[in-house]
């Protein structure tokens, strides 16, 4: 378990997103973290170029249903890469297991089914204090951890775009 602040970026070695448009799909449950996650998000795009008319957000009721935004946003608008937010925290019931389950693979098969990659930024934690301390408190923000991540993953697509635009034998993409 992380015990420092890993949400400081070095914007030396982050690709320029300014040609980049993003996605953001938000759960509403446990909104005081997920708001602080998205804000973070936004923040880090922003700060790395990207601009406003480029960030497209939606709200979904719970994180469950991120998978589902996800893919409706991949289908209905032109984006470089998407980042899901959501929070499930453990209760006294099974229910967080299948929540977290579901929602993992359901954007591990988004990534394999799409050519848009859609970024992890679901905190899955055992109590209400391990998400604020991860959604701004004492340990970061991993939205902006999760902005960082969607804009590399943005500019390997594109490198592998004009990769094979250029290079027609290329059988690595």
């Amino acid at each position: 378990m992380a015990t420092t602040n890993l949400s400081y970026y070095d914007k030396a070695t982050i690709p320029n997103a300014k040609d980049f448009r993003f996605g953001i799909v938000v759960s509403e449950w446990n909104p005081e973290i997920t708001k602080n996650l998205h804000k973070g998000a936004i923040e880090t795009l922003l700060d790395c170029g990207a601009t406003e008319k480029n960030i497209v957000s939606w709200d979904v009721p719970g994180s469950f249903e991120l998978v589902f935004g996800c893919k409706k946003m991949i289908e209905t608008e032109k984006l470089d890469a998407i980042i899901a937010i959501g929070n499930v925290i453990q209760g006294e019931t099974k229910h967080f297991d299948f929540v977290c389950e579901g929602v993992t693979q359901g954007i591990v098969d988004l990534n394999i089914k799409y050519d848009v990659p859609v970024i992890f930024c679901v905190l899955t934690d055992n109590t209400k204090q391990q998400s604020i301390d991860r959604s701004g408190g004492k340990l970061g923000n991993k939205g902006i951890e999760c902005a960082v991540a969607a804009i590399k993953m943005a500019a390997i697509k594109m490198a592998a775009i004009k990769s094979l635009k250029t290079n027609t034998n290329n059988i690595g993409f």
